[in-house]
């Protein structure tokens, strides 16, 4: 049995896809080959069915590995690392903020419209409890930002195009956290209001993902950030 960091505090799931990648990314586990059966890595690693999908739902969207319904995960090349990167100090002016929402806008409703036509049950499940760490942040604005970061990231996972994600995740939570700084207070998480229409934008975005409606979540990914590119303009 091999033994996973579990006081680390990151989760078991993060762990293990720690450990896999490091086989993948080591030449352990080949371009090309199969990895080990879910049942084997429950018992090598000591962790859940639940953990394992995840991990292995991780590695998708990292373009680790590929899924074959029946057949199982198999390892992909290793990728280039992606050139695409958009620090923080690159957004300097009110006008490079209403820009990264209209490239947000053009990337994240076709990603909506995918995961709802190619989410797993385990990436909406993962989709759900992002939602509700929003929720449960309402009180913690800073919170609030990486649970609305992970929602959206959630998402994009679910899409099963990983260079959704990659692009995403290059952007990181100051995606979410940038334009709130140009917002008036009315429009901060501190205020009750405005928290309680956000969050009720992000539940259509997950409900038409669950229903498998791929243009209501188009519909309501659209809203959502044309509602926020909004917001910004007027502020």
């Amino acid at each position: 049995m091999t033994e996973l960091d579990r006081a680390a505090g990151r989760g078991l799931a993060h762990e293990l896809v720690e450990a896999l990648k490091a086989k993948i990314l080591g030449g352990e586990i080949e371009p090309g080959r199969k990895l080990p059966a879910e049942s084997s890595l429950m018992a090598e690693y000591a962790v859940s069915r639940t953990v394992v999908r995840e991990a292995i739902s991780r590695l998708q969207a990292a373009g680790l590995v590929e899924t074959f319904q029946g057949r199982g995960s198999f390892v992909l090349a290793v990728p280039e690392p992606s050139p695409f990167s958009l620090p923080a100090d690159r957004l300097r002016s009110h006008r490079d903020i209403l820009d990264l929402l209209d490239f947000r806008l053009g990337l994240e409703v076709e990603a909506a419209g995918l995961a709802a036509q190619r989410r797993t049950e385990h990436q909406l499940k993962a989709i759900e409890r992002a939602l509700g760490d929003f929720r449960r942040a309402a009180d913690n604005p800073a919170q609030a930002v990486e649970a609305d970061y992970a929602f959206h990231l959630k998402v994009a996972a679910a899409s099963g195009n990983h260079f959704f994600t990659e692009l995403l995740g290059s952007l990181g939570p100051m995606m979410i956290m940038l334009p709130r700084t140009r917002l008036d207070a009315a429009y901060s998480y501190d205020d009750a209001a405005h928290f309680t229409r956000v969050t009720l934008e992000h539940e259509n975005i997950h409900d038409a993902i669950a229903r498998a409606d791929a243009e209501a979540a188009r519909a309501a990914a659209r809203v959502h950030l044309a509602n926020s590119r909004h917001r910004l303009q007027e502020g």
